[in-house]
């Protein structure tokens, strides 16, 4: 994810040399300077007291114990705080760097690999306009990005954007299995299903209906499509996908808890 943030960052035009990225492994620092030309270190510290944003890019089980090493540096230098760890509540954050930062927390997804991500965004009482569109920016080089009032929502976008291209993967899965069943071939079924998603996705994002109209322009009066969407319908498909989402909106809530706790 902070490999995707750097590379649109320098596609928007953002210099080089006012990039630095901190990563202990040896090996990945020489990868991401031979690809992107920015400053690297494998001294946290030492790159944060340089920087007037600091990105935390880690993953959550560890991010306490990184934000406990720079916490001296980030009092000292009072940088603003973008965090990508998922499921980390902004006030444990902010304790484990020494308090008073201003720290926006983000809730990223993977298509942000391709500059095509959905990114929301909460930010604390500290951070002020200035830092809001610095953070915007940045989040922005990976793709959409939406601001949220209340943190709490956050789990909502982890549980629509965040764990959400997986539910479509698994449609696409569902898509070809069938399409198998039906007598075609595994590879024209995935090349069918891929493309009929990315079809479908454009129409949505690029035109100006929505998506319970672009459906029902699609669906003929007694067609095939009704079929189809009627047996989604009477199998309560509207109500299993309220189901799913309403777990992951719940587990997220439930890790912020257990990853928040102080070791």
């Amino acid at each position: 994810m902070a490999a995707s943030l750097v590379g649109g960052l320098i596609a928007n035009q953002h210099p080089a040399d006012k990039i630095t990225v901190a990563e202990p492994d040896a090996d990945k620092l020489k990868q991401h300077k031979q690809t992107f030309n920015i400053h690297t270190s494998t001294d946290n510290n030492q790159a944060i007291a340089g920087s007037d944003v600091v990105v935390l890019a880690v993953k959550p089980q560890i991010l306490q114990q990184v934000c406990r090493d720079i916490a001296d540096t980030v009092q000292n230098k009072k940088p603003l705080i973008i965090s990508i760890a998922a499921g980390i509540l902004s006030t444990d954050i902010d304790r484990w760097l020494g308090g008073q930062c201003a720290l926006v927390r983000c809730m990223p997804n993977t298509p942000a690999l391709l500059q095509a991500g959905a990114t929301g965004l909460y930010a604390n009482e500290k951070v002020n306009d200035m830092q809001k569109n610095v953070a915007e920016n940045i989040l922005s080089a990976a793709g959409m990005t939406l601001w949220v009032n209340e943190e709490s929502l956050l789990d909502a976008v982890t549980a629509v954007s965040g764990s959400g291209p997986a539910y479509f993967f698994l449609f696409i899965e569902a898509m070809q299995k069938a399409g198998e069943k039906l007598g075609l071939d595994a590879e024209s079924a995935q090349k069918l299903s891929l493309q009929t998603a990315l079809g479908a996705a454009r129409m949505a994002i690029e035109g100006d209906d929505a998506p319970a109209t672009l459906r029902n322009k699609v669906t003929s009066k007694g067609g095939t499509t009704e079929a189809a969407i009627n047996y989604f319908t009477n199998n309560d498909f509207e109500k299993l996908v309220d189901g799913a989402l309403t777990a992951a909106r719940d587990r997220a809530t439930e890790l912020a808890k257990i990853l928040g706790k102080d070791q």
